[in-house]
């Protein structure tokens, strides 16, 4: 695992679209000399419309900008949402686009998943949030919940050397000038933790393996698609065997029905073992966030499910604080207490008997999972340099 822990940073919690649009786009707006920008999804919202018109801003001082967003999760930004980006100089890479097969994006998996922001090299953001405006309230009942942290200090250089390694790797872009590191800025040490296909393969989930398997008194994990592996399974039960309150908050208006229903499967086993479950009820859960003991916290956009732990490009931020980590656990407390249903045994067991083979042949189908994605079929990833070119009649967008 590779670790670089660095003590002095500035963390903060930022809960949905509320506290982390703004923080975003204030600190583009007061950018002077580079923007990173790695997001999972873009639209053409009233949150993406915001998000280009500050970069465009930023741009047209002189600013470098370099936007990453995947080919699988932003396919449909047209010509004119992009032309007055990219007639700015705001440089948009697409990560590994592909052609649609009848309709249907096919790329699902090996996504870039990250959402990571850097402005100047002096403060980033980490988290689960993307640029889109279902993750306001004003959106409705299928707003989502989500978290994502504001980091500044040493920690802040991490984070860029991850953007910049990732336009590095996948694709060519102009040299980017020296930052200095931030300087000391709070109390909190932290880790940034990313999960790829190269040699970072198991870095999330052995940072979670450890913290579970460390605790003596509460694990708090709040994620949104629950389908981990044998060993964070077998981590969890035994922690709760031996004493620790181990509560889970999981989806309960889930945005993907499907993945509500692989996360029941598992239910029973948990139970069984003292694990609590709690399903979130007020609108769809997207958080991946824990907390351990009150010391240990992570944000970020890992869930534990068999995409993000085997396949996609991950990063979340490890963060030892018990300021930080007491209140994103009293936060989480309150959500379990005000907005969620604990799920009994009782209610797991409904239609167990035509549950349990596909339990056990999912304990053992992801025991091995790592190994067999090894084996799908792989093209390398790249990034694709947006452009707009004009065809007669019409503008079309080429990756």
């Amino acid at each position: 695992m590779n670790e670089r822990w660095r003590d002095g940073n500035q963390v903060e919690l930022l809960i949905n679209g509320e506290d982390f649009f703004p923080g975003v786009f204030q600190a583009v707006a007061g950018a002077q000399r580079e923007v990173l920008v790695e997001t999972f999804i873009i639209r053409d919202d009233k949150v993406g419309r915001e998000l280009r018109q500050v970069l465009i801003e930023a741009a047209q001082r002189g600013v470098r900008i370099e936007l990453i967003a995947d080919g699988y999760g932003t396919p449909d930004l047209d010509e004119s949402y992009l032309r007055g980006m990219l007639d700015a100089g705001v440089r948009l890479h697409l990560f590994d686009p592909q052609p649609l097969l009848l309709g249907m994006r096919t790329n699902l998996f090996r996504r870039l998943h990250r959402k990571l922001v850097v402005v100047d090299g002096q403060v980033a953001f980490v988290g689960g949030i993307n640029f889109c405006a279902d993750h306001l309230a004003d959106f409705g009942t299928m707003a989502k919940q989500d978290y994502a942290v504001q980091v500044a200090g040493p920690s802040v250089e991490d984070i860029r050397r991850a953007c910049l390694e990732l336009l590095s790797q996948y694709g060519e872009v102009p040299a980017a000038d020296a930052v200095r590191p931030g300087a000391t800025a709070g109390p909190c040490r932290t880790c940034l933790a990313i999960r790829d296909n190269l040699q970072r393969r198991t870095d999330i989930e052995q940072h979670y393996l450890r913290a579970i398997q460390r605790s003596r008194q509460r694990v708090l994990i709040a994620n949104a698609y629950f389908f981990p592996g044998y060993r964070l399974l077998r981590a969890l039960r035994d922690a709760a065997r031996r004493g620790v309150t181990v509560r889970l908050i999981l989806q309960g208006l889930p945005d993907m029905p499907l993945v509500r229903l692989c996360s029941k499967l598992l239910y029973d086993t948990l139970l069984r073992d003292g694990v609590e479950i709690y399903e979130y009820c007020d609108r769809p859960l997207h958080g991946k966030v824990a907390v351990v003991d009150g010391q240990w916290a992570t944000v970020g956009s890992s869930n534990l499910d068999p995409l993000s732990l085997s396949l996609n490009l991950e990063g979340n931020l490890m963060i030892e604080d018990t300021a930080f980590a007491t209140s994103l656990d009293e936060h989480l407390q309150t959500l379990s207490d005000n907005s969620c249903r604990r799920v009994t045994r009782k209610a797991a067991r409904r239609g167990y008997w035509w549950r349990a083979p596909l339990v056990f042949l999912s304990f053992h189908f992801l025991r091995h999972f790592p190994a067999i994605a090894g084996q799908l079929p792989a093209h390398r990833q790249v990034l694709h340099p947006a452009t707009v070119e004009e065809q007669p009649g019409e503008s079309q967008v080429q990756p």
